[in-house]
């Protein structure tokens, strides 16, 4: 593929639809360390004005990675819905944009329209759409997910909480955990980032989460964030998991790097439909973040947009019951800035809300980039205007693990009384009953993790 176009007097050719979506892309410093950036501002509107003519056709006719030779390419060609891929084939990227944008078109009508695109197609529209534009089409979409309760209503800000500590202390673990149920926090999932990924280590986070919820009578979900055959191994063995977590990249490159593959995420999923504590449907888990592929040198030329967004046409295969993106994790080799993250997370929950996925951000960022908490407040705002499914917070914004700076317990509340959302209504009622939450705000009992240290 091949295209030309004159800018400014100045003719910019394109010799493939790699170095076009690239190109088209907004800044983003690992697409400079890869080497797939645009040289120049005229040379990104050049490939925009390209993108935007291209068909959807087109795209679906030249694939990025072939997918006999990548089985992320492979799992995305199968789960394609071909009559609504046929209805809209002759559209050009410009025409799916305009489409996402009108008021005429409702959340579920762009679901259904996703199901028909490609990964690469999703990813082209982003290129061409401003912040605003990502913000007003995704919010539209609510996606509704079950585990052991229901989270995705209209209306809601559920939540992560991630009572991380530095030596997988339990109690340690259980006052952080305390803390931030008392804050609301953890309607979406009781995660856990383990320090010591073995066996036993993981069976010990998995019972004592699950005793906490069971001790309350919680309506929340466990998860420790191992690798996924340490958390297959505890299963087994009679631990009690809820659903099950797994990072993914964009090739299959990558996911070997994370030391996956397809077969094994199958048989984990019949491992946790099995023997997992959850009715579900949805069981899984997973993370993703613009750069991973690039930092394993997996990344096979692709932008990291266009690989964020095959990281989500992976997910969907596999019905999970919540996704997010760790925005900001990986450094300034690949966001440099607040500019760049701020955009990445809002092209990250948009894409995935395309995906049909029900959508989560962690909005964070490590310490050595040129970004700080003030912007991180701003992130998490837009993105709750935005309909973001769920959030993750950490004690005081800082993970005590994993060295980064995310949302605190209070920064997650606070976004909910602002845009009057509210937790999932199972967890409301239980924080209701109590005496943390009334008439969907918080009560003076709020914030103080002693409430749990005694009997009511």
């Amino acid at each position: 593929m091949e295209k030309k176009v004159i800018l400014f007097g100045e003719t910019y050719s394109f010799q493939s639809l790699k170095e076009i979506l690239a190109k088209a892309n907004e800044e983003r410093s690992g697409d400079e360390l890869a080497g797939v950036a645009a040289d120049s501002m005229k040379e990104r509107m050049a490939a925009k004005i390209v993108l935007a003519d291209l068909t959807l056709g087109e795209i679906y006719e030249n694939p990025l990675l072939l997918p006999e030779e990548d089985e992320v390419s492979e799992l995305i060609e199968q789960s394609l819905h071909k009559e609504r891929l046929h209805a809209v084939k002759g559209w050009t990227v410009s025409d799916l944009r305009e489409y996402l944008l009108s008021d005429e078109q409702t959340g579920s009508d762009l679901v259904e329209t996703g199901k028909g695109l490609t990964s690469e197609m999703i990813a082209a529209a982003a290129k061409l759409m401003s912040n605003l534009d990502l913000i007003q089409a995704a919010s539209k979409i609510t996606v509704l997910t079950t585990c052991r309760t229901e989270i995705g209503q209209p209306g809601v800000l559920a939540s992560r909480v991630q009572p991380n500590h530095p030596s997988d202390n339990l109690k340690g673990m259980r006052a952080s955990l305390y803390e931030g149920l008392s804050y609301g926090i953890g309607d979406a999932v009781i995660g856990i980032n383990p320090v010591i990924d073995t066996t036993s280590n993981i069976d010990s986070l998995m019972r004592e989460t699950k005793a906490v919820i069971d001790e309350w009578s919680i309506p929340a979900q466990n998860c420790v964030l191992s690798h996924i055959t340490s958390q297959m191994r505890a299963v087994e063995n009679g631990a009690p998991a809820d659903m099950l977590f797994q990072s993914l990249a964009g090739t299959q490159a990558g996911n070997e790097s994370f030391g996956i593959s397809t077969a094994m995420l199958r048989e984990a999923s019949e491992l946790i439909q099995e023997k997992g504590t959850a009715p579900g449907p949805n069981r899984w888990y997973f993370e993703t973040g613009q750069g991973s592929e690039l930092s394993a040198e997996a990344h096979a030329g692709i932008d990291q947009v266009t690989l964020e967004s095959r990281c989500y046409g992976m997910a969907r295969v596999f019905n999970p019951f919540i996704v997010n993106t760790v925005v900001g994790f990986i450094g300034p080799e690949y966001l440099f800035d607040s500019k760049q993250v701020i955009r990445a997370g809002l092209e990250d929950h948009f894409m995935g809300k395309m995906h049909g996925l029900p959508m989560g951000v962690d909005v964070c960022y490590t310490n050595h980039m040129n970004v700080d908490q003030n912007d991180m407040d701003t992130l998490s705002t837009v993105l709750t205007s935005a309909g973001v499914t769920f959030v993750i917070g950490v004690p005081m914004a800082d993970d005590c693990m994993l060295n980064y700076q995310s949302l605190s317990y209070h920064d997650i509340a606070t976004q909910r009384s602002i845009f009057n959302k509210r937790p999932a209504p199972d967890f409301e009622k239980w924080l209701e009953r109590r005496g943390l939450m009334e008439n969907g705000n918080l009560t003076k009992t709020s914030g103080d993790a002693g409430v749990f240290l005694h009997r009511v």
